[in-house]
């Protein structure tokens, strides 16, 4: 599967968002038994920024994308948020960010944890190939309202954040060139978190899936935009841990140069982690147009997700 023969999905516009506070690995030593150059020798984490709601990032992430695109919410057909840290159960939290934007066309969430924001590129491409003009897909989390602070294992990782995409229906370059999804419910247990609950994680297993399974995601998606890995100009993984980044480069044969990684000032933003790669990425100059690039996904469930795009912006 994965096939995009020709693709009219280009990119148009970016923007991110990060709360204010900042938590250092020097604060969590304080409360942990831990030390900052533990947790950096481990994850490559120095700092995770924790604050706002999952709304309020989405919609400021969403307002900068809408601004550089230069579109006003009535251009907007489509909101597609990606998060597993959504503000209530009902309603979506799409919707209230379509309100705020003041977009008019429809609003929906899509969790597929940490793969969120890959899965919403795809179907971003459906939609606009099915007919719409104008989509802002955002991957928005607040992962700290799920991360127990007395836990090592999970309180070192995770942050909060956004980050913005608007795509558009477009006859000219850039688009979706290849992708592939997939699942392993079989490993669920491996990455939890009850309802009301808090996040469960089996960090060995999850490093050593989370390695195969990206790389040989980011291999299929490379097949079905019939490249290599030579042709890709940069590889925006998930940013999860620094081990699994070098483990996954090495075994795709790209280097860290042409790797972003935002991973020591953010950390593990979940659905939030690619896009705010890739707007770092762009706003660094990074990025030009043409360039093939490689998104790769994989968190609970455990899902996985790639992406080969042709960046037109």
């Amino acid at each position: 599967m994965g096939d995009v023969p020709s693709s009219h999905t280009r990119i148009i516009g970016w923007g991110s968002a990060l709360p204010d506070k900042v938590i250092t690995n020097a604060d969590l030593e304080r409360t942990l038994d831990t030390t900052d150059e533990w947790i950096l020798s481990r994850t490559g984490i120095r700092e995770r920024r924790i604050g706002g709601t999952t709304t309020s990032l989405g919609i400021a992430a969403g307002r900068a994308a809408m601004e550089r695109a230069g579109v006003t919410g009535d251009a907007i057909d489509l909101v597609l948020l990606c998060t597993s840290t959504p503000d209530a159960a009902l309603p979506a939290s799409a919707n209230v960010i379509q309100h705020e934007l003041g977009v008019r066309g429809g609003a929906v969430d899509l969790n597929a944890a940490c793969s969120g924001f890959v899965y919403g590129l795809v179907a971003t491409d459906g939609f606009l190939r099915a007919g719409l003009r104008r989509i802002l897909l955002i991957g928005s989390e607040t992962m700290s309202r799920l991360v127990d602070w007395d836990d090592r294992g999970t309180a070192i990782l995770f942050g909060d954040g956004a980050a913005a995409v608007v795509a558009e229906r477009s006859e000219g370059p850039g688009g979706l060139l290849g992708f592939d999804l997939g699942s392993d419910g079989s490993m669920s247990h491996l990455l939890t978190a009850e309802v009301g609950g808090t996040i469960r994680m089996e960090g060995q297993e999850v490093f050593r899936q989370a390695v195969r399974v990206m790389v040989e995601s980011a291999q299929r998606a490379l097949h079905h935009a019939g490249l290599g890995i030579d042709d890709i100009a940069l590889f925006v993984p998930h940013q999860a841990n620094a081990r699994i980044l070098t483990s996954a480069c090495t075994r795709l044969g790209i280097s860290e140069d042409r790797t972003m990684n935002n991973l020591a000032n953010v950390g593990n933003t979940s659905a939030a982690s690619i896009p705010l790669a890739l707007s770092m990425a762009a706003e660094a100059g990074r990025l030009a147009p043409g360039d093939r690039v490689l998104v790769t996904g994989f968190g609970a469930g455990m899902s996985w997700a790639s992406a080969v795009i042709e960046w037109a912006t």
